[in-house]
């Protein structure tokens, strides 16, 4: 595979409950993060299509793993987003099974990618994404959202902060990376991509 460049993004299906898993051949790349940090412009930003993913103002939107082809050789999954105050306690609960179910059963899943506020420490909600991605031995990295939101100067420094936080609190055991991205400013894609390229090309 060379360079990565998305040129066919379709969706293709959507996952309410574990007997609704496509299955198949194709391996996976998961997109996690908290409601409205910016899971859907990202995809989009990638895909070079800005309607791929609904994007919303309101937080909360997405309550299925979504499914996406990708030039026809991975499938890009969008997990829900977590994190919403007035979702119901049973609602976060439905969330936490249908996560349960997706990393039990997801055997193509070639790694996770944890998008994060880079403004802001990681929530619990991150740090469990973390956790979970480590327990089932899926490789992750962590995306830097929202980077245009702070100076060029800052931009490692916040990232370094919000690993080292991450390596503090979370019980991870393993390396990985943190890549700031801006959707608004197209900047970062080229770094997801090269990560998304490199976890497929990895023999599991």
């Amino acid at each position: 595979m060379d360079e990565l460049i998305i040129k066919k993004a379709v969706f293709a299906t959507s996952m309410a409950k574990r007997a609704d898993y496509p299955g198949g051949d194709l391996p996976e790349i998961a997109f996690a993060g908290k409601s409205n940090v910016g899971k859907s412009s990202l995809i989009n930003y990638l895909a070079n299509n800005g309607k791929l993913a609904y994007v919303s103002k309101q937080p909360g939107k997405t309550r299925l793993v979504n499914y996406y082809t990708i030039n026809s050789l991975f499938y890009l999954v969008d997990l829900p987003g977590y994190g919403y105050a007035k979702v119901s306690k049973a609602e976060k609960k439905a969330w936490a099974a249908l996560m349960q179910d997706y990393f039990d059963i997801a055997a193509g899943l070639r790694a996770l990618l944890i998008l994060m506020d880079i403004r802001h420490d990681p929530t619990a909600g991150d740090l469990q994404m973390a956790d979970w991605a480590a327990y089932y031995g899926v490789p992750f990295a962590v995306v830097a959202t929202k980077a245009d939101k702070v100076a060029k100067s800052k931009r490692f420094h916040a990232a370094k902060k919000m690993k080292d936080y991450i390596v503090a609190n979370a019980h991870t055991g393993v390396n990985f990376e943190v890549i700031p991205v801006s959707a608004a400013e197209k900047k970062g894609g080229a770094q997801v991509l090269s990560y998304i390229k490199a976890r497929l090309e990895e023999v599991r």
